[in-house]
């Protein structure tokens, strides 16, 4: 097991080397100024997000598309990712992942309309959508749209429910002494209850829970930064300077210490908003709206809610805490989940209880969502038959991901991650001037509640028409 996992770390080291983080972090940033710095709309999307497209075709509602994507965003990423990049990269690793959720709207934001512009109406009357269909219909890439649904699944094995498992089997062991067998077990029942009940159900559940156990753990966050108040500014300090390399990491080069910074805030932002994997497209496509720019905009908040709110109110809070304990901590010699412990007991009497509670739901509803990234991405391998062999398998990993190595896991999600980003990338700047063109249509005329005729792409007998026919 031990030759196993350097195998895997390895992998995972080389994968997420500087090609990667160029090619991700370079999309971020040549999709902001392509799209005219799109960011500037984000309080657009969110008001959009609270209201519903009447008569607009799709399986579930805009809201229902964005909580089940923030389900799946808001996870442990958010809370041991955090933590991981911090004992991992250092405290600079905290400004990498934040500048990445800043540049990653931009790309979320492209990924909606494409996700949109290029769905079909399946044979069983289903929408079905996704990079994968934007990669065959767009870029006319058969094997590169199979190659990306192929990593789908292997994330969902990582990102999408082991790594959520473990995280919560280790917090509730930690909190009530529960064995993580017996902690795995009873998340992969709960989750068999819900997704039994298909995508608007699941829809319904990511609906209550998040926005609930977002705002506990935001306060949460407030209250523990309140307790550091003498610490905070000199752990915002000291995140800024890290994530420049200004003071070496174990007597290593400047150089090298930037560099790891920037490869675990980086990823560990990937982790937590996914902008650029091309999962939350997976189910905004299947949200009932009038065009493509207006679900892109409700499916860009998605990351600024995860990264550039709660991931960055996360960093401040394990810093800071941090500091207050010890003047100059040694990050290094921390797990991720002591990290995140020592910051919640700042909170009197019921801080741990808090994390956990936060912790389980976060992890419970990001398996959920994950399960209807791998839904479609099944389905267009495999169809209905394979569905049935995914939603079966599905369930065991959830358990499996409870007792096995956590470093084994999380740099299992990495690589996955790291895969699904590369097809989702190129496709984005392959087509990126479809969606300049769909922006300049409905976004910067003040056309955005207008009704794209092409948005479903189904003619009266209810079957699915390429792009270009209903254009002509």
């Amino acid at each position: 097991m031990k030759q196993i996992a350097d195998w895997i770390e390895a992998l995972d080291s080389f994968l997420w080397g500087p090609p990667l983080l160029i090619l991700l972090l370079g999309c971020h940033v040549f999709l902001t100024f392509y799209l005219k710095v799109i960011q500037r709309h984000i309080f657009l999307g969110i008001k959009l997000s609270v209201r519903n497209d009447s008569g607009a075709d799709g399986e579930v509602s805009q809201f229902g598309a964005l909580a089940i994507a923030l389900a799946a965003t808001i996870g442990t990423g958010n809370i041991i990712g955090v933590g991981t990049a911090i004992v991992c990269g250092g405290p600079g690793a905290v400004f990498w992942c934040w500048l990445c959720g800043v540049f990653g709207i931009a790309t979320k934001y492209a990924e909606g309309v494409l996700a949109v512009k290029y769905r079909i109406v399946d044979d069983d009357g289903m929408i079905r959508g996704g990079p994968m269909y934007a990669i065959e219909r767009g870029m006319k890439c058969k094997w590169l749209a199979v190659l990306f649904s192929a990593f789908v699944l292997l994330a969902c094995c990582g990102i999408g429910s082991m790594t959520q498992s473990n995280a919560v089997a280790e917090t509730i062991g930690k909190t009530f002494s529960a064995p993580m067998w017996a902690t795995g077990a009873a998340e992969a029942l709960l989750i068999l209850l819900v997704v039994v009940g298909g995508l608007k159900f699941i829809s319904k559940v990511c609906g209550a829970l998040v926005p609930a156990m977002a705002l506990l753990y935001v306060l949460g966050c407030f209250v523990i930064i309140g307790r550091n108040a003498s610490a905070v500014l000199p752990a915002i300090r000291l995140i800024v300077t890290d994530a420049f390399g200004t003071k070496a990491v174990g007597g290593g080069f400047l150089g090298v210490a930037m560099m790891t910074a920037i490869r675990y805030g980086v990823a560990r932002g990937l982790f937590s908003n996914e902008s650029g994997m091309g999962s939350a497209p997976l189910i905004a496509a299947s949200a009932k709206t009038a065009n493509a720019v207006r679900q892109a905009l409700i499916s860009s908040t998605g990351t600024f809610w995860d990264t550039v709110c709660i991931c960055a109110l996360t960093g401040i809070s394990l810093v800071s805490t941090a500091l207050t304990l010890n003047s100059e901590p040694d990050f290094a010699a921390f797990t991720a989940p002591e990290l995140a412990f020592n910051a919640f007991e700042r909170i009197p009497y019921a801080g741990k209880y808090i994390l956990s509670v936060c912790l389980s739901i976060f992890a419970y509803t990001t398996i959920l969502g994950w399960f209807c990234y791998g839904r479609q991405a099944i389905h267009y391998l495999g169809g209905k038959t394979m569905f049935q062999v995914f939603r079966a398998a599905y369930i065991p990993l959830v358990f499996l991901g409870a007792v096995v190595s956590l470093p084994i896991v999380w740099n299992i999600s990495d690589i996955a991650n790291g895969l699904m980003v590369i097809p989702n990338v190129v496709c984005l700047l392959w087509l990126c001037r479809v969606v300049k063109e769909e922006t300049a249509k409905y976004l910067w005329t003040g056309k955005i509640g207008e009704p794209d005729p092409v948005c479903v792409r189904i003619n009266q007998e209810g079957k699915s028409l390429d792009p270009d026919q209903l254009e002509d």
